[in-house]
């Protein structure tokens, strides 16, 4: 068994945002300890109003290397660029 608490990865939502942003990681015995901890290393000038922890372990990444068979299908799918939508001169610089 480690002596060693589990690794939480650290998201804070802002005053002046709606996404959580990562910020970090630390340790620590349980999710309740990760947020507290979170809190007073994370959000020290009172610029959260949102923590969230995950625990390290649980989170599962594409590989950096493989980019080209997960994203180059996207590249088939040329309805999804802007340029095929005509912008009425209305609506002006978006």
């Amino acid at each position: 068994m480690s002596s060693q608490w589990p690794l939480w990865e650290i998201f804070i939502r802002g005053q002046h945002g709606l996404n959580h942003r990562h910020v970090g990681s630390l340790h620590a015995p349980d999710a309740e300890m990760a947020i507290k901890n979170a809190r007073d290393v994370y959000t020290r000038r009172n610029e959260g109003v949102s923590i969230w922890v995950v625990p390290s372990s649980q989170i599962t990444a594409s590989v950096p290397s493989d980019k080209g068979p997960m994203f180059e299908p996207s590249k088939s799918k040329i309805y999804r660029h802007p340029t095929f939508y005509d912008i009425p001169d209305e609506v002006g610089h978006m």
